[in-house]
């Protein structure tokens, strides 16, 4: 009920647009565990890092729902690259969008919503991922230049070679005992910043996650984002975006690992018939139709309401919530049906498998989500 035919003509275009470009080169990328430049430009041709930009940067300016689209059927072929295009929108254009002043906009939007250059979301510490206010990444005020120390870990799109900067979140002073957090543009060429690659990892192998580090940063007092001491409201309402986002990869997983399952089903044959025809697959597969249609709903609810302008705080809590659960339990039943060749690398579902695995940490554990919930259905004072 909520789509209209721009959706449509968004799920058409970008499917085939991942049918066409990412499929073919998913499995290798991800063996390789290689960050595609050609894909990450492919996809800025094609407007997807735009898409909720507004038209006077260069953007589509359309809604959340178009991009939660977007994401979806990227996911439903490879998270990888729907991990770059939901970070660079969710995490890197949009607290620019939402909190950046008139110069700071004119500076980085255009550019990061041509898909030509890339901008990281700089919360996650070695002692802060929950608990984003255990930050000790600190910064000072001296001479008109904020002076920055400390680091940052797993962050998204942080060291390729299309990336320009980071939003970061920093402690700049301490009042009756509370920090005072605020957030700061840091530009990737500045003095004492230092990006290095993340490697050996599980899932999202062909996205690029980085360290960062800041000795003796000086960044310009300009470069502010915000008001002072408002950085922890900037990056948890930057989260609470990119929970769609999140979920959006989640729903498009789940869809791909049931296609995925549906069709070997359908093909492979024991005992005389088609696997499918056992009443035992035919139920998980129903099951996994059943599942992807109400976390389909739930999500594209969420996304609905924020492009009206109505709290999605608790459905997007929700949509990433149960969107990534989802995507663990159908990613799991369609190894099951695919049986020793769920196992092997050369069937996209072992991929798939793995990719999953994050949804239910990145951007809030799934714990911490029950706990946002829990305190919007009142369970605190």
């Amino acid at each position: 009920m909520y789509l209209t035919e721009e959706h449509n003509m968004i799920r058409k275009t970008v499917r085939d647009f991942a049918e066409r470009e990412i499929k073919p080169v998913a499995r290798e990328l991800d063996e390789k565990a290689e960050f595609s430049v050609d894909l990450t430009q492919k996809m800025g041709e094609l407007g997807l890092f735009g898409i909720r930009t507004p038209q006077e940067f260069g953007g589509m300016e359309m809604d959340t729902l178009a991009y939660v689209i977007a994401v979806e059927e990227l996911a439903r072929v490879d998270s990888s690259q729907a991990a770059t295009v939901a970070a660079q929108t969710s995490l890197g254009t949009g607290p620019i969008m939402s909190y950046g002043n008139k110069e700071q906009k004119a500076k980085y939007l255009t550019l990061l919503s041509s898909g030509k250059a890339l901008w990281a979301f700089g919360l996650t510490e070695p002692e802060a991922g929950s608990d984003s206010r255990n930050t000790k990444t600190n910064a000072h005020l001296e001479d008109g230049h904020w002076i920055i120390n400390g680091s940052k870990i797993f962050i998204t799109n942080g060291a390729s070679s299309m990336n320009i900067g980071a939003t970061v979140q920093v402690v700049t002073g301490n009042h009756n005992g509370k920090k005072e957090f605020s957030t700061i543009l840091v530009d990737a060429d500045t003095p004492g910043f230092k990006r290095v690659p993340m490697h050996n990892k599980m899932m999202w192998r062909a996205s690029d996650t980085a360290e960062l580090f800041f000795q003796d940063c000086r960044v310009p007092e300009s470069n502010l984002l915000g008001k002072r001491g408002e950085g922890s409201r900037i990056m948890l309402s930057t989260l609470d975006s990119g929970r769609l986002a999140i979920a959006a990869m989640g729903l498009g997983l789940a869809q791909g690992a049931f296609e995925m399952a549906l069709n070997y089903a359908r093909n492979r044959k024991q005992f005389g018939k088609p696997i499918a025809q056992f009443q035992i697959n035919s139920f998980k597969l129903a099951d996994m139709a059943t599942k992807i249609e109400l976390a389909r709903n739930l999500l594209y609810k969420g996304a609905w309401l924020k492009s009206n302008n109505q709290p999605f705080e608790k459905e997007a809590a929700m949509a990433k919530l149960y969107c990534s659960e989802i995507a663990r339990e159908v990613a799991d039943e369609a190894v099951q049906i695919h049986g020793g060749y769920g196992l092997m690398k050369e069937y996209d579902i072992e991929r798939f498998y793995r990719d999953q695995r994050l949804l239910q940490i990145g951007e809030g554990t799934s714990e911490i989500q029950r706990l946002v919930i829990s305190r919007y259905i009142g369970c605190y004072d």
